[in-house]
């Protein structure tokens, strides 16, 4: 198993404070990633995946908390399920908040959302205190990215930091659900 140093997630820290975008592992692939409240770096990422922002984008986070500036409060009958598939690979299309912007949640009134299990991921939410953009580190249509040197051949230089570490063992990306009509909108 691949752990990066202390060093190497501060880094990572600082270059998605620094309006960057990095790469890192997720559940089962390498994402892209960078501050969601920065409209240029999310623009940037945008441009390097060749995808329409009309689609919108997920955030991943530590913990709930962390999200609660970009959704509306969540309703008490909603809470239990998120509470029993987060931390986990289940990201939920949650009511956007009136103040969230559209390049994230796209032409959609709701905002994809997880709290991730990945440790290492988990661990940078932690130093950023904060959740951060996740998309597949792919051009759009193409298949994502599952190590550094998929990453390095795809991105080269046009990606401002790459965290090393190991995927999270599972096979295929995250399920999407629409929280309030329990609706699949993508199964593992």
């Amino acid at each position: 198993m691949i752990r990066p140093s202390h060093w190497q997630l501060h880094t990572a820290a600082h270059w998605i404070r620094a309006g960057g975008v990095i790469a890192y592992p997720t559940e089962a692939v390498f994402g892209l990633g960078c501050d969601p409240a920065n409209g240029n770096a999310v623009q940037r990422l945008l441009a390097l995946k060749n995808r329409c922002w009309r689609k919108g984008l997920i955030l991943i986070a530590s913990e709930q908390r962390q999200l609660e500036p970009w959704v509306e409060k969540i309703r008490d009958g909603w809470s239990r399920q998120l509470d029993n598939s987060w931390p986990g690979p289940t990201t939920w299309l949650l009511p956007a908040a009136r103040d969230c912007p559209n390049w994230l949640t796209g032409e959609h009134d709701t905002l994809a959302v997880r709290v991730t299990a990945h440790p290492l991921v988990r661990r940078l939410c932690d130093i950023l205190d904060g959740a951060i953009v996740s998309t597949s580190a792919n051009t759009s249509g193409q298949r994502p990215a599952r190590s550094v040197l998929d990453i390095r051949l795809r991105f080269g230089t046009r990606i401002d930091f790459v965290l090393p570490g190991s995927l999270g063992g599972q096979k295929q990306t995250t399920e999407i659900r629409d929280l309030a009509s329990g609706q699949f909108i993508r199964r593992h």
